[in-house]
C-alpha cells in the first residue's frame, strides 16, 4: 500500500483589505468560503495538526481523504471571516499563534495587521480550533543562539498554557525555518509535533517535527486549490517559489555561521 500524502494547507490572513505587508499571503473571505467548499464537495475530511500526528505515531487509521487547514501567526480575521465559514461546515482546523503578536497582555507590538486578542483565541478553541506554537515574536529560529531560542519557545509555551488552561501539543516554525537544533528544541519543550512550508505533500516518513505544507495565497485560484487539494502538479506550482527559497537559504546559512559558532 501507497505511503497516504496529506495536503496541509497554509493559510495566513483571512481579509477583504489586508495591508501591503499581508496582503500576498492573505485570501479574501469569499475565496476562502469557497475553498472550504470545495473541500466539502470533494469528499475530504478535515483533521487537526494534533489528530493527524497521533494517527500516524500510533498507526490508527486516518480517514479516506484527510486535509488539514491551518493558520499562522493569529490574525483577526481567522476569528471574523475563517471562523463562521469552517463551523458551516463542521470543519477543525489548527491555528498556530506568535503570543508576543496577539493583542492584551503579552503584546510586543510586532503584529503585521490587526490581530487577534486572546478572547478570540479562547473562542476558537471552544470551538475545537486547535491552537498551536508559533514562537513568542516570530524570529527566524535557526538564527538564534541557545538561550533566545529557548526564551521564544518557553515564552509561546508558557502563555499559551496559561491562556487556555492547556499545553500547546503543535508547533509551526516562523517563516518555515527550522535546523535539527531547532526542531530538537521544540520536542524538548513539550511539542510533539511541528510544520514547515516545503510546498508539497505531509507523508509519516518526513517525521512528526518536519511535516510539510502547501501554501494558499491570494493568487490561489480555484483550479490551482482543487490541483492542491488532490496533490496534481505541486512541483511545477511552486517551481519558482523554491527556487527563490533555496537561494535564500544559501544566503541565509552563510550570514549564520559567525552567529552559532
Amino acid at each position: 500500500m501507497s505511503e497516504a500524502r496529506v495536503p496541509v494547507l497554509m493559510y495566513h490572513s483571512v481579509a477583504a483589505e489586508p495591508n501591503d505587508a499581508t496582503r500576498t499571503l492573505s485570501v479574501t473571505p469569499e475565496a476562502f468560503a469557497e475553498q472550504l467548499a470545495a473541500i466539502a464537495e470533494r469528499g475530504l475530511t478535515p483533521l487537526t495538526t494534533a489528530d493527524l500526528a497521533a494517527r500516524w505515531r500510533t498507526g490508527r487509521p486516518l480517514p479516506g481523504r484527510p486535509v488539514l487547514i491551518t493558520f499562522d501567526d493569529g490574525y483577526e480575521g481567522v476569528h471574523r471571516h475563517a471562523l463562521p465559514a469552517l463551523a458551516g461546515h463542521g470543519f477543525p482546523a489548527t491555528l498556530f499563534v506568535s503570543t508576543g503578536w496577539l493583542r492584551g497582555a503579552h503584546d510586543t507590538g510586532g503584529g503585521l495587521d490587526t490581530m487577534l486578542d486572546w478572547r478570540q483565541v479562547r473562542e476558537l478553541a471552544d470551538v475545537g480550533v486547535e491552537i498551536g506554537g508559533h514562537s513568542h515574536s516570530h524570529p527566524q529560529l535557526d538564527r538564534l543562539d541557545d538561550a533566545r531560542l529557548c526564551a521564544e519557545l518557553t515564552r509561546c509555551r508558557d502563555i499559551v498554557a496559561d491562556e487556555l488552561g492547556a499545553l500547546p501539543l503543535s508547533f509551526a516554525y516562523p517563516y518555515g525555518y527550522s535546523s535539527r537544533r531547532v526542531r530538537t528544541a521544540v520536542r524538548e519543550h513539550g511539542f510533539a509535533q511541528a510544520l514547515a512550508v516545503g510546498n508539497s505533500l505531509a507523508r509519516r516518513a518526513q517525521g512528526p517535527f518536519a511535516l510539510r505544507r502547501v501554501t494558499v495565497r491570494r493568487t490561489t485560484d480555484t483550479a490551482e486549490f482543487e490541483r492542491l487539494l488532490d496533490g496534481r502538479a505541486i512541483a511545477r506550482t511552486f517551481a519558482r517559489d523554491r527556487a527563490l527559497t533555496k537561494g535564500y537559504a544559501m544566503v541565509r546559512r552563510t550570514r549564520q555561521l559567525p552567529r552559532l559558532v
